[in-house]
């Protein structure tokens, strides 16, 4: 039985960097910090041989992101400027209340966006923006209001 996505992975030439912009900027909680080399069984369960790397995950609401920097093998750096329609995982997307408070702060924590101001769906309940994390990666910000006609709300703790 599948009971849903526990994290997404993201391979960074600099951890502390990638950690500190998640934390800070997003609000994701610190959980693990580790650094393996010469470990058999890790090297069998990710399908590399001698690898080495500094790993730590956090949480961010009801997933976690897992941030790797490989010091063996020696990484590919990724394409800072890659686009969404590459084949592989392509984003992952962020659900907030107020999406033009967010895409500004966000800005000024070192995000790129690609639209200007968030648009709006053709479902006419939902406005999103794609933006870019210090590292290249595509993360999409979206919020959802009460009206939408999509069955994709997320189940909020009332507070």
């Amino acid at each position: 039985m599948i009971n849903g996505i526990h994290h997404v992975a993201i391979s960074t030439a600099d951890i502390e960097a990638t950690v500190k912009f998640y934390t800070e900027a997003l609000g994701a909680e610190l959980v693990m910090e580790a650094d393996w080399q010469d470990t058999p069984e890790i090297d069998e369960i990710i399908g590399m041989k001698n690898s080495a790397a500094k790993q730590a995950m956090v949480r961010l609401g009801n997933t976690h992101i897992e941030v790797f920097e490989y010091r063996s093998p020696e990484p590919t750096p990724a394409d800072p400027e890659r686009n969404a329609a590459n084949h592989g995982y392509t984003h992952f997307c962020l659900d907030v209340t107020d999406i033009e408070s967010e895409v500004e702060r966000l800005g000024k924590c070192g995000m790129t966006f690609f639209a200007k101001k968030p648009m709006a769906d053709t479902g006419g309940g939902i406005r999103s923006v794609y933006g870019r994390d210090p590292n290249g990666n595509i993360i999409e910000l979206q919020e959802v209001f009460p009206h939408c006609d999509f069955p994709i709300h997320l189940d909020r703790a009332e507070n």
